[in-house]
């Protein structure tokens, strides 16, 4: 299975790996990678594989069978061969940076209204999230917009680790989704924003909130009874 170094370390822009396999010439699997593949509403990262002196554009990666396929723009790899993985880093970092915004939101908003998320999505320039929220209301939305940004002010540590599946379950709102339950696998991967908010997620997240910047609502919708749709953005 490959390793995702992603999980360990958001911030690691570069690695070596040996391809594991190679599919239809351009599905390729590695023995170790940073690309995060497409899941849990956040895209896949985008970049390049160099052999030697040819470069091959990664323009998809997706989990299949518990493997991490990275989609390349061409032929020319082949099992055994040593590769260098580099990320598109400045797409990444923006992602990064708007899914901690994304957990703080959710969080202060859930928390403050009682409302569950019931649909999410990164974009590199938008966030959208959808939420099971009575009253529709832009003014409460700005309000926690304004409570968000006031912490992305603050020295706060965001942290992540693994705890045993029981444990984890334990902790108050650990899944924010509605109707959601995690994987059933012994462990779960905690992001954690110190102080305010713990959340099972396998996504990547900055380590302080100051890197966050600011964020803006751009949009609202109401799609129905209580289903309320948010669109954000990086200021």
């Amino acid at each position: 299975m490959t390793e995702a170094l992603y999980l360990k370390d958001s911030y690691l822009k570069k690695c070596d790996a040996i391809v594991k396999s190679v599919k239809d010439g351009k599905y390729v699997v590695l023995n170790q990678t940073i690309f995060y593949p497409k899941g849990g509403g956040q895209p896949w990262d985008t970049g390049h594989l160099r052999k030697g002196d040819t470069t091959f554009s990664v323009v998809y990666v997706g989990k299949f069978s518990g493997e991490i396929s990275h989609e390349v723009s061409g032929a020319g790899l082949a099992e055994g061969d040593t590769v260098q993985c580099i990320l598109n880093w400045k797409r990444r970092y923006k992602l990064m940076r708007s899914h901690t915004a994304a957990h703080v939101f959710a969080s202060l908003l859930c928390t403050g209204t009682g409302a569950l998320v019931t649909g999410n999505q990164l974009e590199e320039d938008k966030i959208r999230f959808d939420f099971s929220l009575e009253k529709y209301d832009r003014e409460i939305l700005n309000e926690y917009v304004g409570k968000a940004n006031a912490l992305f002010n603050e020295d706060i540590p965001v942290k992540w680790y693994d705890l045993p599946r029981e444990e984890a379950l334990k902790i108050p709102g650990v899944v924010k989704m509605a109707k959601a339950l995690p994987p059933n696998i012994p462990h779960l991967r905690v992001v954690e924003v110190v102080g305010v908010d713990r959340q099972a997620d396998g996504g990547t997240h900055v380590r302080n909130l100051r890197e966050v910047g600011q964020i803006r609502l751009t949009k609202t919708e109401n799609k129905g009874k209580h289903n309320r749709r948010v669109y954000m953005a990086l200021a």
